[in-house]
C-alpha cells in the first residue's frame, strides 16, 4: 500500500501539539510496516530526520501552506496532484485539513474544534477557514481520528458524524519527560528561577491559553502568600498576545515572573521536571500534552475543569475554573501550603499517566488507515 501522509507541520526546532502528534505516530507506523510505502508531502524543504526509514518517499511541492488562501491551493491543487502522480492508496492528514478534490480515501485527524467554540482567539482568516471547510472535511473521510473522547463527542454533536467512523488516539508525552534527581532539580533551579521553587506554564500563548488570568492569579497568590515562589513562563509568542505582554510589563511581582519563550524538548523536560507544580488553566483543549508531560516528571498539576482537560488529568489533578482567577489562585495556594496532597498527587499521576502512551495512539491510527480501505 502506498499511504501519502501531509507532513508539513513536521518543522525542525518548531514541533508543538500537533506536531508532535505527527511525529510520534508516524515514525512508530513507517518503521513497524516496512511493507508499505510512506509518501511524506512537505510544503518547504524538509530535514532528514523526519525521513524514518527506507520506506519513506519525501516529497517537496510548493506552496508553502501557512494562510487560509495557501491552504486551500495546496490542499485542493498541489495534494491531489501528488496523490495522482505517485499513485496514493491512501492519504492522511494529521492536522485537520483535508482535501475536497480527490477520490482517494482519506484518514483525517480532527484534534479539537476550538476553531468552533473560540472563533475570536483566531485570526479572522484561519477562523473563516477552518469554519467553512472542517464539517466538509469531516464528512468527506472515511475514517476521523482524535485525540479525547470528548473531542470525539464533540464532532459527533457538531457535525453529526457517525461515532463509529471516529477512533480515539490519545497523546502520549516524549520520552524525555521523566523525573529529576533532587541534584537536577536544584540545578535547574538555580538556571530558571533564581533557585527558587516555581510553577510553570507550557504553551504556545494565544487567548486559548488563558495567561492573561494566570498572571493574575499569580499576583494574588503573592498577595496572600509570604513566599519567593516564581512563575515560569514557556511558549512562543503565538498570537493576539498583546493583552499578556501589556500585563506582563505593569504587573505586581513581575520581578518574579520568568519569561523563557519557546523551548526545545531536551530543554522542556528539564525546566517541567525541576518545577513545583504545572498551572494550566486553558480555556479549552482537545487534549493538553503539558499536563502529562508535567505526570511523566512527577510533577502534580493544576488544570482547568473544560474541555478535555479532566480526561487527561484524571484523579491526579487539582482542579480551577479558568474563568475564575480567584479559583487559580486558591488551587496554587492549596498545593504550596500542603506538601502531603502534592505528594498524593503524584503518585496517583504515576498510576493515571500510564493510559496514555504513543504506542497505544500510533497503533489506533494505523487500524484508523486500514479501516479506511477496507
Amino acid at each position: 500500500m502506498r499511504i501519502a501522509v501531509n507532513t508539513r507541520l513536521l518543522l525542525k526546532g518548531k514541533l508543538e501539539g500537533i506536531g508532535w502528534f505527527t511525529f510520534q505516530t508516524l515514525k512508530r507506523i513507517v518503521t513497524a510496516h516496512p511493507e508499505h510505502t510512506f509518501l511524506f508531502i512537505f510544503d518547504r524543504p524538509y530535514d532528514a530526520s523526519f525521513i524514518f526509514a527506507d520506506n519513506v518517499i519525501p516529497i517537496v511541492i510548493p506552496p508553502q501552506a501557512r494562510h487560509p488562501i495557501l491552504f486551500y491551493l495546496w490542499f485542493e491543487w498541489s495534494i491531489p496532484y501528488v496523490l495522482k502522480k505517485y499513485k496514493a492508496d491512501l492519504f492522511l492528514s494529521p492536522d485537520g485539513i483535508g482535501s475536497l478534490r480527490t477520490k482517494v480515501p482519506l484518514v483525517l485527524v480532527m484534534h479539537d474544534l476550538a476553531f468552533e467554540h473560540y472563533p475570536e482567539h483566531l485570526k479572522w482568516s484561519h477562523s473563516v477557514f477552518m469554519r467553512y471547510y472542517s464539517k466538509r472535511y469531516a464528512h468527506k473521510a472515511q475514517q476521523l481520528v482524535t485525540v479525547s473522547h470528548f473531542s470525539k463527542q464533540d464532532i459527533v454533536d457538531r457535525y453529526g458524524i457517525n461515532a463509529d467512523k471516529i477512533a480515539v488516539a490519545c497523546n502520549g508525552a516524549h520520552s524525555a519527560y521523566k523525573p529529576l534527581t533532587w541534584e537536577q532539580r536544584e540545578v535547574v533551579k538555580k538556571e530558571y528561577a533564581q533557585g527558587e521553587e516555581y510553577f510553570i506554564f507550557a504553551g504556545a500563548l494565544h487567548p486559548r491559553k488563558n495567561v492573561v488570568a494566570l498572571l493574575k492569579a499569580f499576583v494574588l497568590f503573592k498577595k496572600r502568600n509570604r513566599t519567593n515562589m516564581k512563575l515560569v513562563v514557556v511558549g512562543r509568542l503565538a498570537w493576539n498576545y498583546e493583552e499578556v505582554e501589556q500585563l506582563r510589563a505593569t504587573m505586581e511581582f513581575k520581578e518574579e515572573l520568568i519569561w523563557v519563550g519557546y523551548s526545545e524538548v531536551n530543554q522542556l523536560c528539564s525546566i517541567i521536571g525541576a518545577a513545583y507544580a504545572m498551572v494550566y488553566p486553558s480555556l479549552f483543549e482537545g487534549f493538553g500534552i503539558p499536563i502529562l508531560e508535567s505526570y511523566y516528571c512527577d510533577v502534580p498539576a493544576l488544570v482547568s475543569t473544560t474541555s478535555s482537560m479532566p480526561e487527561v488529568g484524571g484523579d491526579a489533578a487539582l482542579y480551577v475554573d479558568p474563568m475564575d482567577e480567584q479559583s487559580i489562585a486558591d488551587a496554587m495556594s492549596q498545593i504550596y501550603k500542603d506538601e502531603l496532597l502534592r505528594k498524593q498527587l503524584i503518585e496517583k499521576a504515576k498510576v493515571h499517566r500510564t493510559k496514555f502512551t504513543w504506542d497505544k495512539a500510533a497503533e489506533v491510527l494505523w487500524q484508523a488507515l486500514l479501516k479506511a480501505v477496507e
